[in-house]
């Protein structure tokens, strides 16, 4: 079986993969319903939030894109806050439908620094919202989410949105406590499950910020999600399968604990990093205390062919690992281990670089703890 280490999508556990195989029902009938109000308490128990939250048939990327449409208006200027390639993503949509965007990017394998922020907010008062990506998959770095958000929010009063696709249920993440409007996330990431539903939460501020908003929106209008959720259905013909999955994903994160998931993230990246380094490897990120829970980034060796790194591995150990993204390409390679991750499935990657390094002339040392 092929061993799939890339940042998402991220292999899904049989039990949840049967569930799809269901027969379909009726998506306004009483037993969808169920589903859909069980299911968005969920969700809000791992968001941690007594908010609004909807879970729409999308990808991550549409949640960003609804992000932004429900709580702006062309011309309202905003800061957008990017360590890597999805950090300039939110931007990018945010510019697309009218925003005026200032952008703040830091140097890729390092996070935000908070006094840049602040200087960026003071020079900028008419600023209406600040955009940041929690765990940048590029890089393999993670942004310190809560100092942003009390930055953004307590000291400026500033709308927080917040693109956690590849955080929310993998890394903490307390929407409500840390002042986060709008958090953005998707299903084949933490969540154990395929692509194609994305969830995102609504705070009383991003109501207040959507009832003034102008910007275009139809599907991912939250007012029509909102007001079909209050009748128990959704406002346009849903994913089932995928919702059945997700009531039984759910029921596992829950039985597990989101607490003891966030440990596991964390012993598996811990894991990973401790072996890329015993092989006389580095991590991309400059700091290590930044590193992702999620993704691992290295550092491609001096005369290393990423590429045929990457297809030795996946030719000979039918292990899949991604390469670096945009100017990153060549230089980097990423270990993906969201979701459920076991130990046996990284010792299998350690045990194969082991082999393919010297194929690509790196001599691993093997350095014992």
């Amino acid at each position: 079986m092929t061993n799939l280490r890339i940042p998402g999508p991220i292999p899904v556990p049989d039990d949840i993969l049967e569930t799809m195989s269901w027969q379909m029902i009726n998506h306004r009938g009483p037993e969808f319903k169920d589903i859909l109000f069980r299911t968005t308490e969920g969700v809000k128990r791992v968001f941690e939030t007594k908010n609004d939250v909807f879970i729409m048939t999308s990808s991550g990327t549409g949640a960003m894109e609804a992000a932004i449409v429900n709580t702006l208006s062309p011309g309202d200027k905003i800061v957008n806050v990017s360590v890597g390639v999805f950090g300039a993503r939110f931007g990018e949509i945010a510019s697309v439908f009218g925003a005026e965007v200032v952008k703040l990017d830091f140097p890729y394998g390092t996070a935000v620094d908070l006094d840049k922020l602040r200087d960026t907010l003071n020079a900028h008062p008419d600023i209406k919202a600040v955009l940041v990506t929690h765990n940048e998959t590029s890089t393999g770095v993670t942004n310190d989410l809560q100092a942003i958000a009390a930055v953004a929010k307590r000291e400026f009063g500033k709308l927080v949105l917040v693109d956690g696709i590849s955080s929310v249920c993998s890394i903490p993440l307390s929407t409500d406590a840390w002042g986060c409007d709008v958090v953005a996330t998707a299903s084949q990431k933490g969540w154990m499950l395929p692509p194609g539903l994305a969830f995102i939460s609504f705070s009383e501020d991003a109501w207040e910020a959507h009832a003034e908003a102008k910007m275009p929106r139809f599907y991912f209008d939250m007012s029509a999600y909102k007001r079909y959720f209050e009748i128990g259905q959704p406002p346009y013909t849903p994913a089932i399968s995928l919702m059945f999955a997700l009531d039984l994903a759910l029921q596992k994160i829950e039985a597990e604990g989101i607490g003891s998931v966030f440990e596991r993230h964390f012993s598996m990246a811990q894991m990973t990093r401790d072996g890329i380094k015993k092989l006389g490897l580095t991590l991309f990120p400059r700091d290590e205390s930044i590193a992702s829970n999620t993704v691992t980034a290295i550092n491609v060796p001096e005369g290393v062919d990423a590429s045929k790194l990457i297809g030795i591995l996946r030719t000979e150990h039918d292990i899949v690992l991604s390469g670096g993204q945009a100017s990153l390409s060549g230089k980097i390679f990423r270990i993906g281990h969201m979701g459920y991750t076991t130990a046996e499935e990284i010792q299998e990657v350690m045990d194969a670089l082991a082999v393919a390094l010297p194929k690509v002339g790196f001599s691993p040392t093997r350095i014992e703890a």
